[in-house]
């Protein structure tokens, strides 16, 4: 997934060079969505301010994915191709994908075993 607009290219249009103007343009798509998702909450927050009208448990979604949002941009695509290896002491690695494989599907299912036990209980029979 790394690198997919890599080959994305912008309208030619000759009043507008998107070559040198790609960051920018993305860093301020970005924010502005990012923005927006947060001002919907924020809005959804102060109109229905009561615990009745809106659960507060809603905006853990938002954090989260705040959360995410910094963890992904805090590692660079070389690194997740694996560009940035070189002649280091470690060099490069064999591309296993057993390793790789085995570490996703063991955070997925702590991940829905994790929702499966919190949200499929019910704490009415606790007694």
């Amino acid at each position: 997934m790394a690198g997919f607009l890599d080959n994305f290219r912008w309208p030619e249009w000759e009043c507008i060079d998107w070559g040198e103007r790609r960051n920018a343009v993305a860093s301020v798509v970005a924010g502005v969505l990012f923005f927006t998702g947060w001002w919907i909450m924020i809005d959804a927050a102060v109109t229905y301010p009561s615990q009745e009208k809106m659960n507060h448990a809603f905006h853990t979604c938002g954090v989260f994915s705040t959360i995410a949002f910094f963890m992904i941009n805090a590692v660079s695509n070389g690194q997740v191709r694996g560009d940035t290896y070189g002649e280091g002491c470690l060099g490069r690695t064999e591309k296993e994908v057993a390793p790789g494989l085995a570490v996703f599907f063991q955070n997925a299912f702590i991940f829905f075993s994790t929702l499966i036990y919190k949200f499929g209980r019910t704490e009415d029979l606790w007694g």
